[in-house]
């Protein structure tokens, strides 16, 4: 046998070891406790999980340009009083169908109902509004995956925040149809519009009311998530400013 303390080799039913002199009975050796995989892998993925982010999310340059970084700043600030309009605004006014956005939204409106129309007449009407909502959400992966500027991803994500904020009032007119739409006309006077037909199709027309404010609730979320980001990552590249 071997004495568990020192290792010293000796005879069977020794009752204390022959070099250290500990007592064999009195020395109790706990086994190791097993730990769970998931508990000892736990930590190890929620850091991966953590650097990811950081990685994806909060990289800033080692060494910012102040000029560069005043010219976010300014950006910055233009997103958060327009953004605190968008927010503050009644639905029922229909701010953000009347904002300059609106516009610059519209293009990838039309263009989305191009481009969805191989799927179906639900989709190719659907597609105007995913058209316009997915296009800064292009542009939001753009800016994270080739550019890595996640300065820029916050703006595109306060522009997918202002996309849904500005589908909301067609969703809310699905009934009154009371909107001037792209030609001069309401729904009235032509064959409807796209959230009249849509909500009808789906048998839904009288949750129009409803459906606009998640759409709005969404925009909002999404808007005050950008702020958020931008904030974060101007403090830190302010930190980093190369003066």
């Amino acid at each position: 046998m071997h004495c568990p303390k020192c290792g010293w080799e000796q005879e069977d039913g020794k009752v204390d070891c022959a070099r250290c002199g500990i007592i064999f009975a009195k020395m109790v050796v706990s086994p190791p406790r097993a730990i769970p995989p998931a508990t000892r892998r736990a930590p190890v993925r929620e850091s991966l999980w953590s650097n990811h982010a950081k990685d994806w999310l909060l990289t800033t340059e080692e060494s910012v340009n102040p000029f560069h970084f005043a010219g976010r700043v300014l950006v910055f600030l233009l997103l958060v009083i327009w953004g605190w309009r968008f927010i503050t605004t009644p639905l029922d006014t229909n701010y953000t169908g009347d904002s300059f956005l609106h516009l610059v939204n519209l293009p990838f409106h039309e263009a989305g109902h191009l481009l969805f129309m191989p799927f179906g007449r639900f989709m190719t009407i659907l597609g105007g509004s995913l058209g316009q909502i997915l296009m800064p959400l292009v542009c939001l992966g753009t800016f994270l995956i080739k550019t890595r500027d996640p300065f820029g991803g916050s703006v595109a994500l306060w522009w997918t925040a202002e996309n849904f904020m500005d589908v909301a009032p067609y969703i809310n007119d699905a009934r009154a149809m009371d909107l001037i739409l792209l030609g001069g006309f309401t729904g009235k006077e032509v064959d409807a519009h796209d959230w009249n037909n849509l909500l009808t199709m789906l048998g839904w027309l009288q949750y129009d009311h409803s459906l606009a404010k998640l759409a709005y609730g969404i925009g909002t979320v999404l808007m005050l998530l950008a702020l958020l980001w931008g904030a974060m990552l101007l403090t830190r590249q302010y930190r980093r400013l190369d003066w």
